[in-house]
């Protein structure tokens, strides 16, 4: 449920005030974000007084926009989406140890003495996603196609899980062997390899890239590449099922689709902005759709 700016007697909703915290989620687009109504009706849920909005910011007015963003004082956590992951990381006085190793950030926080300190909760939310269908990444062979903001996160969060190896493959070889070597402290085997090289001993295949948003895109990768045994995961929500995971469910191939990502992230944002528990006791089913 949103909150709203006056409430009727049969409203139970908490009408925004003067005293009301301000959240903030950043992208371009902003519209396909789904955020606002999940963090909204988790505010609610927590009886926690308040709000968060969207907005859309183009990459040229993103230092201007953050800055003035950060100046407001009743302004508590930005949450941040494409393309914006590794410009906002300027952003922050502090980075976490996870946003450090992928270089990008997607959530931000006031802390007591009025710094931003950033995080990054993309790979932890596919990780638990992932958890939650009931797929152990622990020493897996991984195949990560797409070297952005989600494949990064995603990388450096596989390989603190440990798995066993990653082989990361992206239209810019530099950028994808950049990941690779900065990934290498973690101590995982990881590698930046051209697509074609790819072998079919992959026990989990991830498309990273935003191929599939729309029904003429080209598939990232052929799952028919791939062994009888290999999960293969999307990080793209909308639509549920791509064409990849279509091609992949049609060969037989078990598939995990991107919502779990997100909806395993909400519980992490409640205790990162301090957001009580709801009264049910159980935040994630009071507020999942």
């Amino acid at each position: 449920m949103l909150r709203q700016a006056s409430s009727h007697e049969d409203d139970n909703t908490a009408p925004i005030s003067g005293k009301t915290k301000i959240f903030a989620v950043v992208g371009d687009p902003v519209a396909q974000v789904r955020a606002p109504e999940l963090m909204n009706n988790l505010f609610a849920a927590g009886s926690f007084d308040a709000v968060m909005i969207p907005v859309h910011v183009a990459a040229r007015d993103l230092g201007q926009t953050m800055n003035a963003l950060k100046s407001w004082k009743n302004l508590h956590g930005i949450l941040v989406t494409i393309p914006h992951k590794f410009a906002a990381c300027e952003q922050a006085d502090t980075l976490s140890e996870m946003a450090m190793l992928a270089g990008c950030a997607n959530a931000f926080r006031r802390e007591p003495d009025g710094t931003w300190f950033a995080e990054n909760f993309d790979g932890q939310g596919f990780v638990e996603g992932l958890a939650a269908n009931g797929f152990d990444v622990t020493n897996r062979r991984v195949m990560i196609v797409g070297a952005g903001g989600a494949g990064a996160s995603i990388a450096a969060a596989l390989s603190r899980a440990p798995v066993k190896s990653i082989v990361i493959s992206d239209i810019d070889p530099d950028r994808s062997a950049g990941l690779a070597r900065r990934l290498k402290i973690s101590g995982c085997d990881v590698t930046s390899e051209a697509l074609e090289t790819i072998q079919d001993n992959v026990e989990l295949a991830i498309n990273a890239t935003p191929l599939g948003l729309s029904p003429t895109d080209p598939l990232p990768f052929d799952p028919k590449n791939l062994g009888p045994e290999c999960l293969v995961a999307d990080v793209i929500m909308k639509p549920a099922e791509t064409k990849l995971l279509m091609a992949a469910s049609a060969l037989g191939l078990a598939i995990h689709g991107g919502a779990p990502m997100l909806d395993a992230q909400i519980e992490l944002y409640r205790k990162f902005f301090g957001v009580p528990v709801s009264a049910a006791g159980d935040p994630e089913g009071a507020v999942l759709p």
